[in-house]
């Protein structure tokens, strides 16, 4: 028998292994279930890489991400292992092909979607298989304790129904001991194997940080740190724009965010991954899979979302073993923002039966009738519609898809794009001769940054609601520009589909799942309240902090976090003379925190813990320009 060192040496050219490899893949081969809780960047895919090389027959991997299962496909295809991944891009003749050569040729893993697994055909072509192992990749997903939670991950046991006696290995890098219990009877384990490796980072620097002036400050961090890095916003927005101002100050940046195309998506990562650009700026959805190992800093300005999200995230730094950084800058007025966007978006009872209801109208379904064919919706017509919350619905629907209600296809890729053909001469010798489209123009040049240059995706209702006219008068006008060349113009009228899983009930539909929606939301905000503490907790060591949610209480203090060093308290003692001295200066005109340090010769330290008192004490407010000015009575 080929030992699992051997395949090691041959195929990674490594000759030793990570902490706690070797003995998860002994208990895989020895045909064990079990639970793999490593860190990130501690090698989760050799372990049942290796054992489902040394055994006949093909290993079946589930994973979240297209990208991620295509990152792993090519390395090991780059070996000459035979691997393939079955996504939502294969067409369905490309799918019997894909199933066939896993059943009668020599692949060793198939990679697939959980969603993709649902669907029957694929599933009698799995039990015809020879299946040496099962690996849930990113198991915390199957958990709604855990984050990122996917619903599709609970019908996973199937694969158990389909080959009863082979081992499944689920494999995860933050996990507390809830989420591990939720996953080990979701996936019906057999007296799993549970490994735990520490999730301690010792050459990580875990730092919170008072700091209004982010900006500044971030260009500060990444002056002093000249390795890759990643900085994560809390909008696409932000994205082009921090990565514009970090360019225009001789730093290389790229952006990454959700809304991007496949092609840009790539583009953008190789960018980074190549060392073209030196640091990324993206959203969350820069996440599952990413792997740099000499990325030496990565910053938050948003308040994350969960402790889980953010350990993930902030372990993508120091993969290589060396001296790195994780901070997270935190403004005066970030910590009220964050509880109000959790008390304002997350959906309750009422509002998930304000939404159903709103949904079975729009779509004419009658009271008791089973409609059972997909609608195209489009998302932003129908929040318009109602005057609802765009994040608040969109949250919603994701609520009644994941309790079965409904089913909601994202198609958001699909989006309506424009980009302007001509150059700025051309364009305002038109607009001269056409003054009726002046406003629209103007107004979409000044929205859109970048529209010049690429095709950029655009909001029809936002810009009729900015100009007060109908949707279909923009659609209009920009098939007009389009037929005259002025423009390059796609109009998409659904960005998602709804089928409506059950008849209609109205609110007894949604009382049948109340009690889990009420928990679930309880769980939510208990982990945002995690988060605020970890940010005003500045007594104990941050990586204990840490290490303690994920059920390490007994972890020994970094001496390398902020609160161990002393070097950087978020709060910090201040006289009430500055604090009389920063009223004084914004009584005429409100000023940044930056302006207010410089021109009164404060540490920056002294002048966020003072604008965070005031604003507390609702004597100061914070303008839409980052300036503070004396609230009006």
């Amino acid at each position: 028998m080929t030992l699992p060192l051997q395949i090691l040496k041959r195929y990674w050219k490594f000759s030793k292994f990570r902490p706690q490899q070797e003995e998860i893949i002994q208990s895989v081969l020895n045909q064990q279930d079990c639970v793999a809780l490593l860190p990130t960047g501690g090698g989760k895919s050799l372990c049942f890489q290796i054992p489902a090389l040394i055994n006949d027959g093909i290993c079946i991997v589930v994973s979240p991400l297209i990208a991620l299962m295509q990152d792993q496909v090519n390395a090991l295809n780059n070996k000459d292992i035979k691997a393939i991944a079955l996504t939502n891009l294969n067409h369905f003749s490309d799918l019997e092909r894909i199933l066939d050569n896993c059943v009668y040729g020599n692949y060793k893993f198939l990679y697939l979607s959980p969603e993709r697994l649902q669907n029957p055909f694929i599933q009698e072509r799995i039990k015809l298989m020879n299946v040496n192992l099962i690996a849930v990749d990113e198991a915390h997903c199957i958990s709604q304790w855990g984050h990122d939670f996917r619903s599709a991950y609970r019908s996973i046991n199937i694969l158990k129904t389909l080959h009863p006696k082979v081992a499944t290995i689920a494999l995860t890098a933050s996990a507390t001991k809830r989420v591990v219990e939720d996953i080990k009877e979701q996936l019906k384990l057999e007296q799993p194997t549970i490994f735990r490796h520490s999730f301690n980072r010792k050459n990580l620097s875990y730092q919170s940080l008072l700091f209004e002036d982010k900006d500044f400050k971030i260009i500060e961090l990444l002056k002093q740190n000249k390795e890759s890095a990643i900085v994560y916003t809390g909008s696409r927005s932000a994205t082009q724009q921090l990565a514009k101002m970090l360019n225009r100050n001789g730093i290389s940046s790229g952006y990454y965010h959700g809304g991007l195309n496949a092609e840009e998506k790539e583009q953008h990562y190789h960018q980074w991954i190549s060392d073209e650009t030196r640091v990324i700026v993206a959203t969350n959805a820069f996440g599952m899979g990413i792997d740099k190992a000499d990325v030496s800093i990565v910053i938050h300005i948003n308040i994350p979302e969960s402790l889980e999200h953010y350990f993930q995230e902030a372990g993508r730094a120091g993969r290589n073993q060396k001296e790195a950084k994780a901070i997270l800058l935190v403004g005066p007025n970030d910590i009220e923002i964050a509880k109000k966007w959790y008390i304002d978006y997350v959906p309750n009872v009422d509002f998930l039966k304000l939404i159903y209801k709103k949904l079975c109208t729009y779509f004419q379904i009658a009271y008791g009738e089973l409609n059972e064919e997909k609608h195209g919706f489009n998302f932003n017509a129908f929040c318009n519609l109602y005057k609802l919350s765009k994040r608040k619905t969109y949250n919603g629907l994701k609520v009644l898809d994941r309790h079965g209600l409904i089913v909601f296809e994202e198609l958001f890729k699909k989006k309506t794009s424009l980009q302007f053909l001509v150059n700025h001469n051309v364009l305002i010798d038109y607009i001269k001769h056409n003054d009726e489209l002046r406003l629209m123009i103007t107004t979409i040049l000044r929205t859109y940054e970048g529209i010049h240059s690429q095709e950029t995706s655009i909001e029809i209702e936002k810009i009729a609601k900015t100009l007060n006219i109908r949707s279909s008068s923009i659609i209009q006008n920009l098939d007009t520009l389009a037929a005259k060349e002025i423009v390059k113009f796609k109009s998409i009228n659904t960005d998602a589909q709804i089928t409506f899983s059950q008849p209609r009930e109205d609110d007894k539909a949604i009382n049948r799942i109340s009690k889990e929606v009420k928990k679930y939301n309880k769980v939510k905000l208990r982990k945002i309240g995690a988060v605020i503490n970890y940010i005003e907790n500045n007594n104990i060591c941050k990586s204990k902090q840490l290490l303690t949610y994920f059920d390490e209480p007994n972890s020994k203090t970094c001496g390398i976090c902020n609160v161990c060093t002393k070097k950087e308290n978020s709060i910090v003692p201040f006289e009430k003379e500055n604090v009389d001295l920063i009223l004084k200066s914004i009584e005429d005109k409100p000023m940044t925190s930056r302006m207010l340090e410089l021109n009164l010769s404060l540490s920056n330290k002294e002048v966020v813990s003072i604008l965070k008192h005031l604003l507390e004490l609702k004597k100061i407010e914070q303008t839409q320009t980052n300036k503070f000015q004396i609230k009006c009575p």
